[in-house]
């Protein structure tokens, strides 16, 4: 169960430094579609997902013991990915290269789905929420980035 740990901790991590970019004046003053979630909305999402890709993670460690093991070091690379996104986003104001950056999760979460498939179903579903969430994130900032670029 220590080990559960290793994996809590890296997904409070990311999620900590994630949250270091908040929304502020500047996403405020976006235009945005008219389906866009309220603020309120994204922390208990975000909390529940990060608690399943942490158990996600762990269950692939749990079945392998091997730290080497592809759908590992793709957990660790989207973890990385996911909150490099905040920075681009929020921190730098920058939707265009934050939509770069949520192609590639959205790649890198479709691979954790087939490298932990055949190591835990379970790790594998534990995905998909995720993956159904960040689809509609990229989604949404396609039309942050496309409604709010220069002409």
């Amino acid at each position: 169960m220590l080990s559960f740990l290793f994996f809590l901790l890296a997904v409070s991590l990311t999620a900590f430094g994630g949250s270091r970019f908040r929304p502020g004046a500047w996403h405020e003053k976006l235009i945005k579609p008219p389906w866009n979630p309220p603020n309120w909305v994204f922390a208990p999402v975000w909390s529940t997902l990060y608690l399943f890709m942490a158990i996600a993670g762990w269950l692939v460690w749990f079945q392998t013991r091997d730290p080497f093991h592809p759908a590992l070091v793709i957990w660790i690379v989207q973890l990385f990915v996911n909150g490099f996104w905040s920075y681009l986003f929020f921190g730098r104001h920058n939707p265009g290269l934050a939509l770069v950056d949520i192609f590639a999760l959205l790649a890198l979460i479709i691979a954790f789905l087939f490298c932990a498939h055949s190591v835990s179903t379970t790790a594998m579903l534990l995905f998909v929420p995720y993956l159904l969430w960040v689809m509609f994130a990229t989604v949404l900032n396609f039309q942050l980035w496309h409604l709010n670029r220069p002409a």
